[in-house]
């Protein structure tokens, strides 16, 4: 197995970690609190671990690329390793009440549309790139995704509801990027 792979395989062995810490209350530890902002150690931890697990998805297809390591396990590790990702803190950020769940129902639902196009592309002998709206729609994701980990901080402090914001940009360039993937390669879906 080469870096790469281990790199994305890193990045799937750390969501269940990151869960337990968002998930679990350790009710010893008193929170953080400024003013009227509060915020437990654990969803500290969680939100750094969740920062570098999504770090590694550009590094593990940077270093595939450039020391020529593509390979087809890779290929499927990397989108599902994000979707994993991605999938279980929202769910859990809904679950916290910190994300509405119509937001987490349209990002989740756009990543296996993709995927599931992409898998017929595969099918059809055709690779679909990365386009430019999907990498926005990741740093959208992932940006909106961290500041509701923190509870909106530093935001919370000067009355910008930064999570709020980020979340529905995250969404709606989701909503474009799915509807850019299938306009780009409708031509791999048969409906004959």
């Amino acid at each position: 197995m080469n870096l790469a792979n281990k790199i994305t395989l890193t990045r799937i062995f750390l969501v269940p970690i990151m869960m337990f810490f968002l998930l679990v209350n350790f009710d010893y530890l008193p929170p953080i609190q400024i003013e009227d902002f509060y915020i437990t150690y654990n969803q500290i931890i969680a939100a750094l671990i969740f920062i570098i697990a999504a770090s590694t998805d550009g590094v593990d297809g940077y270093i595939a690329r450039k020391r020529k390591m593509v390979t087809n396990l890779g290929k499927l590790l990397d989108p599902l390793a994000d979707k994993l990702l991605v999938a279980a803190v929202l769910i859990s950020l809904v679950e916290m009440g910190k994300c509405d769940a119509l937001i987490a129902i349209v990002i989740i639902s756009r990543e296996f549309a993709v995927t599931g196009l992409r898998q017929v592309a595969l099918l059809e002998g055709t690779v679909m790139a990365a386009s430019k709206w999907g990498k926005w729609k990741t740093a959208t994701q992932i940006t909106a995704i961290v500041a509701m980990l923190l509870n909106n901080f530093p935001f919370v402090l000067v009355g910008i509801p930064f999570d709020l914001i980020s979340t529905w940009i995250a969404a709606i360039i989701t909503i474009y990027s799915g509807i850019d993937y299938f306009v780009k390669n409708k031509s791999v879906l048969h409906f004959s």
